[in-house]
C-alpha cells in the first residue's frame, strides 16, 4: 500500500509514542530539544543528502555539495531559534568519489563551517555500490524560553517568509534543462540558510511559530496548520518570488524562514529585521481558525480553487 512521507513520519510516530522519551521532544518539529540546565536546551536535528534526488554530480561541483550538505542542516537549527555549535557527518561512497571527489567534498563542509564557528564532533564513513549518501547531524544552543516551535502559532498571527520562494526548484529546472550556470541553478546547487536571521528572531517574543521551507509552503505551512490546530489564508499576490506562483509555493528546497508573528508587532518587527539584515520579511498571509479545506489560497482576496502540495518523497 502506497504511503506519503508524512504518512510514514506519523505512523513511526505513533509507534515509538510508547516508549520513554528519555527528555527529547517527540517527533514533529525541525529539531528535537533537550534541557541541558541553566535555562538553556540543546536542539538537534539530522538530514540526508542523496545523489540524483539532491544533487546531480555532474551539474554540482564536490565543493558545492559539501557547502549544502552543512547548510541545509544548519538550516534546520535556525528555524527552531537556536546557533549551531557542532555537527556530525557521516559518509557513504562510491570508489570514484573517495578521493579528488570527497577531498572537495570536506573543503566545502569545512569552509562553511568555520563561517558559522561549528565543530564537526564525530561521524562515519562506508563504502556504497554507485550513488553517494550524505548524512549530517546538527546540533544547536539556545535558551529554552526562546525555542521556535511548529505548535506555537495563534490565531491572528500574520505568515511571514523571509526571502523569496521558487528559486531553488527554478534552479533544478534549469539543471534538468542543460543550463546549470543561471542565478537560480547556483543557489541550487550550493544550498542556502538563514543562520544569524533565525538567531535573532529566536530572540523575539512576537515570533511564535517558526520552521524552514524545504518542501515549499503548500506542504510546509500544513506542518504548522496540524501542530498548532489552526487554518492558513495566503495572499498569492503577496508571495515574493521571480518565478510562476506555482512554483514559488510547491518547490522545494528555498530554506527561507517561514514564521507566524504576533499581528500587532508585525511591522515593528519588519522594520527592526530590515534594519539588521538589510533584507525584508515578506507578510503573506494570516493565520485563522482551523476548517476542513486545507491552505485556503487567495488572489486579491478572492478565493481560489487549486490543489497545490509541495515536494514529497514518495
Amino acid at each position: 500500500m502506497a504511503i506519503s512521507e508524512f504518512g510514514f513520519i506519523s505512523s513511526l510516530a505513533a509507534r515509538f509514542a510508547e516508549l520513554p522519551d528519555g527528555g527529547f521532544d517527540r517527533i514533529g518539529d525541525d529539531c528535537t530539544t533537550i534541557d541541558i540546565g541553566g535555562g538553556e536546551s540543546l536542539v538537534m536535528s539530522t538530514d540526508m543528502l542523496v545523489e540524483g534526488i539532491h544533487f546531480l554530480r555532474e551539474a554540482s561541483s564536490a565543493y558545492e555539495v559539501g557547502c549544502k550538505s552543512l547548510l541545509v542542516n544548519l538550516s534546520d537549527v535556525a528555524a527552531m531559534g537556536a546557533r549551531p555549535v557542532a555537527t556530525m557527518l557521516s559518509l557513504s561512497l562510491p570508489s570514484d568519489a573517495v578521493a579528488e571527489w570527497a577531498e572537495e567534498f570536506m573543503r566545502g563542509y569545512y569552509d562553511e563551517s568555520k563561517r558559522w564557528g561549528t565543530a564537526l564532533a564525530g561521524g562515519d564513513t562506508t563504502s556504497s555500490r554507485d550513488a553517494i549518501t550524505v548524512n549530517v547531524v546538527a546540533i544547536g544552543r539556545m535558551a529554552t524560553a526562546d525555542i521556535k516551535r511548529r505548535s506555537d502559532a495563534r490565531v491572528g498571527d500574520m505568515i511571514c517568509v523571509s526571502g523569496k520562494l521558487g528559486s531553488s526548484a527554478a534552479g533544478l529546472r534549469d539543471i534538468l534543462n542543460g543550463d546549470s550556470t543561471t542565478v537560480h541553478a547556483r543557489l541550487h546547487r550550493r544550498g542556502n540558510a538563514r543562520i544569524e536571521e533565525g538567531a535573532w528572531l529566536g530572540l523575539r517574543p512576537e515570533v511564535h511559530a517558526m520552521m524552514d521551507i524545504s518542501d515549499g509552503i503548500a506542504s510546509d505551512m500544513r506542518h504548522i496548520m496540524e501542530r498548532s490546530g489552526v487554518g492558513a489564508a495566503i495572499a498569492i499576490e503577496s508571495v515574493p518570488t521571480d518565478t510562476d506562483i506555482k512554483t514559488a509555493v510547491t518547490g522545494g528546497e528555498d530554506y527561507e524562514l517561514l514564521m507566524t508573528v504576533a499581528a500587532d508587532e508585525c511591522e515593528r518587527l519588519r522594520r527592526d529585521y530590515f534594519e539588521r539584515f538589510a533584507s525584508e520579511l515578506y507578510v503573506i498571509g494570516r493565520i485563522v481558525e482551523p476548517t476542513d479545506g486545507g491552505i485556503e489560497w487567495l488572489d486579491r482576496g478572492r478565493r481560489i480553487d487549486v490543489d497545490w502540495h509541495g515536494f514529497e518523497h514518495y
